[in-house]
């Protein structure tokens, strides 16, 4: 049986993918997206589209929901407007520019561009394999692109190009390093052995919804620590599982021009020896490296250093603020000691020549950003978007349901959701207020809610267009299958994006039927009312 079940499961899979590379170029395809939401958006203004904001009241001795509007009705936006034409005309350089991955890919670039020209990258490679047996090397790159939320979105730049890379080295498919790293850094966002710079904000959002109903409650930043933790490992462990039974499968049977793997595997024992040259740059490059770390932490814990603390009014502390430096320097640095002891690079002129052939390689995302950014600017501007996810909060705040199917509802609304609005605190902005003091009146903590957002805002990053990083992702991809699209990729990940949210919505409802906290004063009840 399990062998008429593999084939027809790769079928499905590959049929979606020879689909998806049917449709345009991706960058026609953001263009095409940008002029559906324009018309869209111009019916909706035309139709007189809007939404009552609202929020809910509690009323002594009453468990019921109430609804009371709030602030002013948001209405769509029509981008074919006289104010419409003129707003697209005004923005489209700031649009652009300000498209959120493109600073951090070519600052970040610049840097690790050196580090991969001098040979500093392969001799790193060299080196994790010398440490990491290939059986491990999948968890491995699933439990660094978790890890990788402590800098934020630094993952989405530096993992893929480094597990492409080792898995070629290894005999194995180079897209499948990518899809694995790319679940971890993705879909496993929001979990995370330690506390990182997305608690705070994400407690502040509930902060605001739970105060609706009892303004002396406070979320504590690390109240879901304990199940972020119990997330790294489950998370690590079924991103290796999906890997290896669905991933891995389907492109062994691929030829390599198809994302295949190489026709011949490499002598691991040259793989990962190190030559003299190589060992003497790395030994420089750790040591310049642990410099600029100890430099850089110290301007983080030190007390009115730069990067202490949070700048007033941020909720985000000063070196979540700075990553794109911190990532500039601690590639570039390095990699100079190293190739200054390798031989690699001998003048500045040859430094600079580096960064160039970096910024050459990154023609494509420069393009493809480009239309990425004014689709999804038309979308944000018309607020179709966010009248979508008010739209569905609103729904759901009207159900009568078992406080555990409630919070399954909200994951799942919360995934779809995440495919129309990307950002995770742009979402949890329009949610918290709405959500977080609805499920404190039938008894749901403030802290439960929080961490069933998280689930569902992670799973589905992996596989809509609106993830502004999924550009460089597409890139990264093309770089070893020119001919792969966004049918490649939604098709490799589409069995992360659906095995994660069955997996961690399932060790969720465990969580609450055992009754452990969350983390920290991480309560899964809210005792203020009693529980409907």
């Amino acid at each position: 049986m399990a062998t008429t079940d593999k084939p027809r499961r790769a079928t499905l899979l590959d049929r979606f993918e020879r689909f998806g590379n049917k449709l345009p170029d991706p960058a026609t395809l953001f263009l095409i997206g940008a002029a559906i939401v324009i018309v869209l958006s111009q019916i909706g203004a035309s139709m007189g589209w809007s939404i009552q904001p609202v929020k809910p009241i509690s009323i002594p001795g009453e468990t019921a929901l109430k609804l009371e509007p709030t602030g002013d009705p948001l209405n769509a936006v029509g981008l074919l407007s006289a104010d419409g034409i003129y707003w697209m005309f005004q923005n489209l350089v700031k649009n652009f520019i300000e498209f959120p991955p493109l600073g951090i890919v070519l600052v970040g670039m610049l840097g690790i561009g050196v580090a991969e020209r001098t040979g500093m990258m392969a001799a790193l490679l060299k080196a994790f394999l010398y440490l990491v047996p290939a059986s491990l090397l999948t968890p491995a790159m699933v439990f660094l692109g978790v890890m990788s939320s402590m800098g934020i979105d630094a993952g989405y730049i530096v993992l893929p190009p480094l597990a492409m890379a080792l898995y070629k080295a290894v005999g194995r498919s180079p897209i499948v390093g990518l899809a694995a790293v790319f679940a971890g850094v993705s879909a496993g966002f929001n979990a995370n052995l330690f506390v990182t710079a997305l608690d705070p904000m994400l407690a502040s959002f509930s902060n605001i919804g739970a105060q609706i109903i009892d303004p002396s409650y406070a979320v504590n930043p690390a109240a879901n620590w304990f199940f972020m933790i119990g997330s790294t490992v489950v998370m690590t462990l079924a991103g290796w599982f999906i890997t290896a039974r669905f991933v891995e499968p389907r492109f062994e049977r691929k030829p390599e021009e198809d994302g295949g793997p190489p026709p011949e595997k490499q002598d691991m024992r040259s793989v990962r020896i190190l030559e003299p040259t190589e060992k003497s740059g790395l030994i420089a490059a750790g040591i310049t490296f642990a410099i600029v770390f100890g430099v850089l932490l110290a301007m983080i814990l030190v007390p009115n250093w730069p990067l202490w603390g949070q700048a007033e009014g941020d909720a985000l502390p000063r070196w979540a603020r700075s990553i794109v430096p911190i990532i500039f320097l601690s590639f570039l640095l390095p990699a100079l000691a190293y190739g200054a002891m390798a031989k690699t690079i001998r003048n500045e002129r040859d430094a600079a020549k580096a960064m160039v052939d970096a910024m050459a390689g990154m023609a494509p995302i420069i393009v493809l950003a480009f239309f990425a950014a004014q689709f999804i600017a038309y979308f944000n501007h018309s607020n179709l978007g966010t009248m979508l996810a008010m739209w569905g909060g609103q729904a759901l705040a009207t159900a009568q349901m078992h406080w555990m199917l409630l919070i399954v509802v909200f994951i799942l609304v919360t995934a779809v959701f995440n495919l129309f609005v990307g950002s995770m605190s742009a979402k949890y902005a329009i949610f918290a207020p709405i959500f977080v003091p609805m499920f404190m009146l039938v008894g749901i903590s403030p802290e439960l809610t929080q961490a069933a957002y998280r689930i569902g805002d992670s799973v589905t990053n992996i596989i809509t267009p609106l993830n502004a990083y999924l550009i460089i992702i597409l890139v990264a991809m093309k770089k070893y299958v020119p001919k792969a699209g966004m049918g490649t990729l939604v098709s490799t990940m589409l069995p992360y994006s659906i095995g994660f949210l069955i997996i961690w919505t399932i060790m969720l409802l465990v969580w609450m039927a055992t009754g452990a906290p969350l983390g920290p004063d991480g309560p899964l009840r809210y005792e203020g009312i009693a529980a409907g």
